[in-house]
């Protein structure tokens, strides 16, 4: 295969993105058992908590949109991702800064045209998938950033 056209094909994980966003809840709601903790007025605690929650909800649903806009990653050699997009379509992307890929997980940041940022946890193991194999090579590439 040309080094050219080497790239690793994923796909997101669905139990994995349930992870995150049940996750995201779960310390949404510890934050909130923490603020109620503080001795400070009620009305203050009243609305800590409630902000707290706004915008953890917010990060939620912007999380859950990610999601329903990517349907798939190609990273290739030089660091350039593409999404597939929920019509079918590869979107060119942007990696960004504090992605992450290890031995067996990743966490990819990517940012579409449009300026939306999105990240994607995704795994995999070398021995079953030729593509998470092609995956940490590049990222080894690429240097871990792009």
């Amino acid at each position: 295969m040309s080094s050219s056209r080497y790239s690793a094909e994923l796909r997101p994980d669905t139990p994995l993105r349930r992870l995150v966003l049940a996750s995201g809840a779960v310390f949404a709601l510890l934050g909130v058992a923490v603020i109620l903790t503080l001795p400070l007025p009620a009305a203050v605690l009243i609305a800590a908590s409630a902000g707290w929650l706004f915008v953890c909800a917010r990060e939620l649903v912007v999380a859950g949109r990610g999601f329903s806009y990517c349907r798939g990653l190609r990273i290739a050699v030089d660091g350039d991702i593409v999404l597939l997009d929920p019509d079918g379509v590869w979107q060119p992307a942007r990696l960004l800064p504090g992605s992450a890929v290890l031995r067996h997980v990743g966490w990819i940041l990517f940012e579409t045209n449009e300026g939306r940022q999105f990240a994607e946890l995704v795994r995999g193991r070398c021995r079953e998938s030729n593509d998470w194999r092609r995956l940490q090579v590049i990222w080894r590439h690429i240097g871990g950033t792009p």
